[in-house]
C-alpha cells in the first residue's frame, strides 16, 4: 500500500487505507479510465458496488495497472436485489468474475432494507459470513445500518461487521451512529463526504480553507480523516483526483475542526436515502 496513506486496523485484524477512491455515479464506460487515473495518482483503495454496474471497469483498471493484486484494496457491495442467501451467493460470484479476482478485501450489505424481505437482513449477513469463512471476502461489513440494526446483527449472528459505510459530511455528521460504531469497534466509512459538493461554498468551510491555504474540498476531507473515519471521495477530473489525494501534509486545528462540525443539520442535512425507509430494488 502507498505509504502516504494511513491505514486503520479493522476488528478482524486486517488493515484498510483510510483514503479511498469511490466510483458511485461514474458511468460504466468511464470507470476504467477514472480508476486508472486514481491508481496513477497513488490511491490503493477502490470502492465499487454491484448496483453501480461498473465493477468490470474497476477490474480492468487494476489488471492494466501492473500493480500486484495485494497492493489494491477492493470494496464492493451486495445489490438490494440479492438479499436472499442463494441470490447473495450468486451475486457475489458475479462480483468476483466482474472484478477478475478470486477475493475482495471488503464486501458490504449495501442497504438493510427493513421493509423488504420480511425485514430479514440477518439471513443476508449469514451469507456474507460464509464468504468471509471461505476467505473470498477478507473482511465483511455493512452500509447504511443504524445502531438498532447493528444491534440485531450482534445479537443474532457470530461475526461483527468490520465496517459501517454511512453518509457523513459536515451537514450530516451522523454522530450517534458513529459513536455506536466506535463503541463496538466497527470502523466508520464516510460516503458523500463533501455532500456532493453542497458544503464547498459554505462560509465556514471557505474561511478554514483560506486560513490553511487549501481548497474547501481538501479541508472537508481532512476534517473526516482527523475524526478517524475512512473517506472515499470520487471525481472523474484528474486535477480533482490529485487534489483529493493531497491531504497528508497539513492539519486542521481544534477551532477549525469545531467550526466545520458545527455545520451539522441533523436529518435535514441528509442527501441520500434513510436506512429505515430505503426500499429501492434494481429492476422494480
Amino acid at each position: 500500500m502507498d505509504s502516504a496513506i494511513p491505514e486503520l486496523t479493522l476488528n478482524d485484524g486486517r488493515t484498510i487505507p483510510q483514503l479511498g477512491f469511490g466510483v458511485f455515479q461514474v458511468p460504466p464506460a468511464e470507470t476504467r479510465t477514472a480508476v486508472e487515473t486514481a491508481l496513477n495518482v497513488g490511491y490503493r483503495h477502490i470502492d465499487t458496488a454491484q448496483m453501480y454496474r461498473n465493477e468490470s471497469g474497476v477490474g480492468e483498471a487494476i489488471a492494466a495497472s501492473g500493480l500486484d493484486r495485494g497492493e489494491v484494496f477492493i470494496t464492493s457491495k451486495l445489490s438490494n436485489a440479492a438479499h436472499r442467501p442463494d441470490d447473495a451467493r450468486q451475486a457475489f460470484e458475479g462480483t468476483l468474475k466482474a472484478l477478475g479476482t478470486d477475493y475482495v478485501d471488503l464486501f458490504l450489505i449495501h442497504w438493510p432494507l427493513p421493509t423488504r424481505y420480511d425485514g430479514d437482513f440477518v439471513q443476508t449477513w449469514r451469507a456474507l459470513e460464509e464468504f468471509y469463512r471461505e476467505g473470498r471476502a477478507r473482511s465483511i461489513g455493512v452500509s447504511n445500518f443504524t445502531p438498532h440494526q447493528l444491534g440485531r446483527l450482534r445479537a443474532e449472528t457470530e461475526i461483527r461487521p468490520a465496517v459501517n459505510q454511512i453518509e457523513i459530511h459536515p451537514y450530516l455528521t451522523n454522530d450517534m451512529t458513529r459513536a455506536y460504531d466506535v463503541d463496538n469497534e466497527i470502523a466508520n466509512e464516510a460516503y458523500s463526504p463533501i455532500a456532493q459538493g453542497a458544503v464547498l461554498d459554505d462560509p465556514a468551510v471557505v474561511a478554514v480553507a483560506r486560513q490553511v491555504g487549501r481548497t474547501p474540498a481538501q479541508v472537508v476531507l481532512r476534517w473526516h480523516l482527523q475524526r478517524g473515519d475512512i473517506v472515499i471521495p470520487k471525481s472523474k477530473t484528474e486535477d480533482r483526483v490529485r487534489e483529493n489525494f493531497a491531504l497528508f501534509d497539513f492539519e486542521l486545528d481544534e477551532p477549525s475542526m469545531a467550526s466545520i462540525s458545527d455545520l451539522d443539520r441533523g436529518e435535514k442535512g441528509r442527501i441520500g436515502g434513510h436506512p429505515d425507509s430505503m426500499d429501492w430494488i434494481p429492476g422494480n
